[in-house]
């Protein structure tokens, strides 16, 4: 090419592209525009360094060492095809990958000559596997790194106008269109085809020995679905769901942000929302845009303009980790993070304000959050379906006489206890203490009960047993680098409770059997050597929801021990123990001489749950600067004193009045209620294994559990369990369960569903059962 003027065809020709670019523009704008508002409203928290010398950008990526974590590219139908060299030479001399499409105009081959180091492919779900297979070879043949594979409808293949795919000839001549080979999505604008099967990544993964990446993961389930099916890499462009599927990946494999990234300090915000690296490819395109044809001197240009915007986006790395006091990328964590407010926006007169969901909190878009609200509306929708979702008790227990009778018991208490009757209205009409009012009345039950000898002083009577969490949660969880640790699977309260409150949740994978501590001492190894602290590990020991298993006395000894070893508080929450047969195993709490144990209770499931009392004992001593000791129990009822005040007087009259009927002994009071539940629990299991008998069950390859007590009990299944999957279970069978994933805080359980036979007859049992059993076979057949 020469340096000449550009005749009309040409000009013709040069117009279409630069129309094409701008639409190219204006898609990725639309796209990006989320991951930019988000960006735009964060700022990064000044900090002083506590390291010596500058910091170091540098990062690892997948194995590799790079001189910071950033991924150039890819460009194609962003800039011009022949700017591309320029890009791949600027990002080898500035130390960082740069990903290639699969629809360059040059051959892998040249590129990588150009090249500083690997290169990474950017492919897509072909019609043709051999075509596709035949790609990933002449990558591996040039010398590549790794494989980025595009899923998910955003994913579409840019073409720039008049760029023939170098690559990508089988069999005769090159494609004309993307359209005419790919199978998911097309040019920008165009709907995709049709949808991606995971199986396409487990196909890749086998034909390839290169690192593999998936591209257009935007949720934490989809992060597990791509790493089951063999991926070695996330990409995702969601930024306001990055922190849910870095946690749902749990540090399996490194997670890459796309979209939006503009300058260091994006990177770096990325990097405290707990990306490993970014993917950056349209700030380039305004430093490789160039008028006229290419000549040496042009491209030279290219050069430069794509070495400045690098070197500028690594410099700005630097200085953003400078400004917070950050060593490294490495050491990126949430706290460096500030969210500002938008400028508020003008509201026209008589019109009605609208929130945008951005601008709430990240909790309420979080799935915990909306597990069960789905839940409901299935049960709603098909309210002729027998559901064993619900874990609330049988109300065919209780009178609505006996409320009053209750709360007449309490009132002759106060009577019997010289209460004036000045005194005994005050303490039905007004507050009370923020602690409670029947503290005294709750320790002699454990006492009488549980075995639990603590001072009434050191009970916080709280609004259930949730507000107990929130509460525990808010006083020992104090910044971004304490971590709770937590039995998984787990009840979603916790979870969601430390969502609430911004808290970090590493789980502890339980095994078949249950806990094992060998497994909870590593990962609090593990979260030591990151440099950070676990304070508490959550667990229910007996009858847990939603997995029904009972952790054995020799687990709850060594527990007892490693806590008070390392230093952490454990958090025992055990609702189902006194509605469960049998004489339970003692209470960690009964077992505790370290006070390493804050025992969380709930008369939700042994008085009645419209009562919403519940209570933590929180008997751990805490010492201030000056040397003054107060009980954790009184720091809680600072934090309670905030939020709901106090406990309902009236719900606290109900219930003690029930505990002093039963002289304290709430499990008397429920003995009729334990038998009940585990005649349902045993017709349950027992009608399981009618429907399916041992050898169809191992044929089918399902299995569950058989718990001595609780409301629950789980069913592993060969298929995968999700919502979409319950509502077949709902609409076709009439049935109805709780998928197990729910439970799960860094993903997990996608072939288990939980049963919950306590608000079932006996003929719903046996008929909820037998249709499950239809479920499971038909599931079974098609997977």
């Amino acid at each position: 090419m020469t340096g000449r003027s550009l005749d009309g065809s040409a000009r013709s020709a040069r117009k279409g592209q630069d129309s094409f670019l701008s639409e190219c523009l204006a898609a990725e704008e639309r796209e990006f525009a989320g991951n930019r508002e988000v960006f735009d409203s964060t700022g990064l928290r000044q900090g002083g360094s506590v390291h010596t010398g500058p910091p170091d950008t540098a990062a690892k990526i997948l194995g590799r060492s790079w001189s910071a974590p950033v991924v150039v590219g890819p460009l194609t139908g962003l800039v011009r095809p022949d700017a591309e060299p320029a890009v791949v030479r600027a990002a080898g001399a500035a130390g960082l990958p740069v990903v290639v499409s699969a629809f360059t105009a040059r051959t892998f081959a040249d590129l990588a000559s150009a090249a500083g180091g690997p290169l990474w492919l950017r492919t897509h779900t072909f019609q043709d596997r051999a075509l596709a297979r035949g790609l990933v070879d002449h990558a591996t043949e040039a010398g590549f790194g790794a494989v980025i594979l595009a899923v998910g409808p955003g994913e579409h293949v840019r073409l720039a106008p008049g760029a023939a795919p170098a690559n990508l000839a089988h069999d005769g001549p090159a494609p004309s269109s993307p359209r005419a080979v790919v199978r998911e999505g097309g040019p920008v604008g165009t709907p995709p085809a049709t949808a991606t099967d995971w199986s396409d990544i487990a196909w890749l993964r086998s034909v390839s020995s290169l690192p593999l990446l998936v591209a257009g993961v935007r949720t934490a389930e989809d992060a597990e679905r791509a790493l089951e099916a063999g991926a070695d890499g996330i990409v995702t462009e969601a930024l306001d769901t990055l922190p849910r599927i870095v946690s749902a990946v749990a540090g399996r494999c490194p997670v890459l942000l796309t979209g939006g990234v503009r300058s260091g300090a994006d990177v770096l915000v990325a990097l405290a929302s707990g990306a490993d690296a970014v993917v950056v490819d349209h700030p380039l395109l305004d430093g490789l845009r160039t008028d006229g044809p290419l000549t040496a001197s042009v491209a030279q240009a290219g050069d430069m303009g794509a070495g400045n915007i690098l070197d500028g986006l690594v410099h700005g790395l630097r200085k953003a980790l400078e400004f917070t006091g950050t060593g490294s990328p490495a050491d990126a964590a949430p706290g460096l993070i500030r969210t500002s407010h938008r400028p508020a926006r003008v509201t026209p007169a008589g019109a009605a304000q609208v929130l945008r969901k951005s601008d709430l909190h990240a909790s309420v878009s979080d799935p915990v959050l909306d597990t069960m609200t789905f839940l409901n509306e299935v049960t709603h929708r098909y309210s002729d379906a027998i559901s064993f979702a619900p874990g609330r008790p049988y109300d065919g227990f209780f009178d609505t006489e006996q409320i009053v009778t209750h709360i007449r018991r309490y009132l002759n208490h106060l009577a019997e206890q010289g209460r004036s009757a000045q005194e005994i209205r005050t303490a039905m009409y007004q507050y009370g203490p923020t602690a409670g009012q029947i503290r005294g009345i709750i320790a002699d039950s454990l006492r009488a009960d549980e075995n639990i000898d603590v001072a009434p002083e050191s009970i916080v009577v709280t609004v259930g047993a949730q507000e107990a969490m929130l509460l525990v949660l808010r006083a020992l969880i104090t910044g971004p680098d304490d971590v709770l640790l937590a039995a998984s699977p787990c009840y979603v309260g916790i979870t969601g409770a430390a969502r609430l409150l911004d808290i970090a949740v590493t789980a502890v994978e339980e095994r078949e059997d249950g806990l094992s501590c060998d497994d909870l001492e590593a990962v609090i190894r593990q979260e030591r050597a990151r440099g950070r602290r676990p304070r508490a590990f959550y667990v229910v020991p007996d009858h847990s929801n939603p997995s029904g298993t009972t952790m054995s006395s020799e687990t709850r000894a060594d527990l007892l021990e490693l806590a008070e070893r390392h230093g952490i508080l454990i958090l025992e929450d055990s609702p189902y123990r006194l509605v469960s047969p049998g004489t339970p195993l003692p209470t960690l709490k009964s077992l505790d001489r370290a006070r390493t144990v804050v025992h969380l209770g709930s008369f939700a499931k042994t008085v009645f749950p419209g009562a919403r009392v519940g209570f933590a004992v929180a008997d751990q001593r805490v010492v201030d600067s000056s040397g003054r000791t107060s009980l954790l129990a009184d720091e809680l009822a600072k934090i309670k004193s905030m939020v709901t005040v106090n406990t309902s007087s009236l719900s606290q009259a109900a219930v003690a009045g029930t505990l002093l009927a039963a002289g304290g002994r709430i499990s008397e009071v429920n003995t009729e209620a334990a038998a009940y539940y585990g005649t349902a629990l045993r017709d349950t299991i027992r009608s399981l294994e009618k429907n399916l008998p041992a050898d169809r069950r191992a044929a089918l390859g399902v299995r569950w559990n058989e718990p001595t007590g609780g409301f629950f009990l789980t069913v592993h299944v060969p298929f995968r369990v999700d919502n979409a999957a319950l509502t077949r279970s709902a609409q076709e069978y009439g049935v109805i369960w709780t998928p197990m994933s729910y439970f799960y805080p860094q993903g997990g359980g996608h072939h288990g569903l939980r049963l919950s036979i306590s608000y079932l007859t006996p003929a719903e049992i046996e008929e909820g059962t037998a249709r499950l059993a239809r479920f499971i076979e038909a599931e079974s057949a098609a997977c």
